[in-house]
């Protein structure tokens, strides 16, 4: 507990909550607003935490939706309490990270999801194309208390630090006004979630080495690669058994499934005859956030719009740039130079406005008033001479559009 309030310690932790941002928890307490109240509250806060003393606030509840469908639920702590959980990670991580398994791949230095896809592939290469796609029910929500403590335990003999990571566990919600108990589960949304989840999924990880399969683990996200359907079948079962009566975590039988290997989504990817690609179901996110980017509805000014969908295809790219199935690409930019013409021409309305704009883009006058005079549907029109010959690539790209295609292109080494 010493080293967790320790003055440096915690300034590194105050520096990553703040680097996150996040929304305020039941308090309404914002992030900018944390120098100022820690000026007069911490040292009452420091003494409370090494007393033992110290009381974490319950999680303030929020919904967000999954891209597969079905709604995911967070909690938000507080600012202080995201601080304090911080500070912990800080100090537990590296003592408990040392240990982990080369196959683990979520939430630690230096390793990444990439990481682990690269694992699946090479598997994959060595022959292994049967997966063992296990779906953990609720993880976060179906932790038990007292099987995660005890693996916390094993490396943590500060019986305060232990109390402290017991309360926040059993800290309670809030979902609107109401207050919920948390008997079991810990909250998605802290920053002490993800070391808690790895601690619990540790065992998985030793026992699937001490059976010696190959598999990647990305958090909850499982997969396990052998050589047969038969092997998978068993591996399954035992591995369902394992899980539900040593670490008391349900498996959701109607997701989990032996097939092969280029029938599975792992991290959002597929892999078609062990290459990567993104999934179908990745692409449509993408398609779906692209057009509320682009869309008439978002009453935004065209600079901002082009700001914000670059910030969004380069975290996209920057992710999913390492598919090794190129074709999409160049269509994904021609559908992306039709939706920023779509949304000009919908901006400027009126046939005047419309005439004027192309006219002032270069195209011939008759040319302009046909076009501004067509009844044809936006979409078909953004792809019209007129719009093309105006609203040319390079005037796109002296907007602000970001090319998918160079993106793709970087992340592979050929620019």
């Amino acid at each position: 507990m010493e080293g967790i309030v320790a003055a440096d310690n915690m300034r590194r932790a105050w520096r990553q909550v703040r680097r996150n941002r996040g929304a305020p928890g039941i308090d309404g307490m914002r992030v900018e607003d944390f120098p100022a109240y820690a000026r007069g509250h911490w040292p009452t806060i420091k003494q409370a935490l090494l007393g033992g003393t110290y009381s974490p606030q319950p999680v303030r509840r929020v919904s967000i939706p999954k891209p597969g469908g079905g709604e995911r639920l967070l909690g938000i702590p507080t600012v202080v309490d995201r601080i304090i959980q911080q500070a912990i990670a800080q100090v537990m991580g590296p003592i408990f990270d040392e240990g982990f398994s080369e196959s683990s791949f979520g939430f630690r230095p230096r390793r990444s999801a990439h990481g682990a896809l690269r694992q699946v592939q090479a598997s994959i290469k060595a022959g292994y194309r049967i997966a063992v796609d296990l779906d953990l029910a609720k993880f976060f929500d179906n932790v038990q208390h007292d099987i995660l403590m005890v693996r916390v335990a094993r490396k943590v003999g500060d019986a305060g630090l232990l109390a402290l990571i017991g309360r926040y566990l059993r800290a309670g919600v809030m979902v609107g006004e109401a207050f919920e108990s948390s008997e079991i589960g810990t909250p998605q949304g802290g920053p002490l979630s993800p070391l808690l989840a790895n601690i619990l999924l540790d065992d998985l990880d030793r026992e699937l080495e001490r059976r010696g399969h190959r598999f990647a683990r990305y958090a909850d996200d499982v997969l396990v690669l052998v050589k047969t359907p038969r092997a998978g079948e068993r591996v399954k079962a035992s591995l369902t058994r394992f899980l539900t009566q040593r670490l008391k975590l349900r498996v959701n039988e109607r997701k989990s499934r032996v097939a092969p290997i280029g029938q599975c989504v792992f991290l959002g990817f597929t892999f078609r005859k062990g290459k990567l690609r993104w999934s179908a179901q990745a692409f449509e996110d993408f398609k779906h956030n692209v057009r509320r980017l682009t869309g008439r509805s978002w009453g935004v000014s065209m600079r901002y719009r082009f700001y914000k969908l670059a910030q969004y295809l380069r975290g996209w790219m920057g992710y999913f740039g390492i598919s090794e199935y190129y074709r999409p690409v160049p269509e994904i930019d021609e559908w992306l130079r039709r939706r920023v013409r779509m949304g000009y021409w919908k901006r400027w309305r009126l046939i005047r406005t419309k005439v004027r704009h192309l006219l002032a883009l270069g195209v011939d006058k008759r040319q302009a008033i046909q076009t501004a005079k067509s009844s044809k549907s936006y979409w078909r029109l953004s792809k019209s001479p007129a719009l093309q010959v105006g609203m040319t690539n390079l005037w796109l790209k002296e907007q602000g559009l970001i090319s998918v295609r160079a993106l793709w292109m970087k992340a592979h080494g050929y620019a």
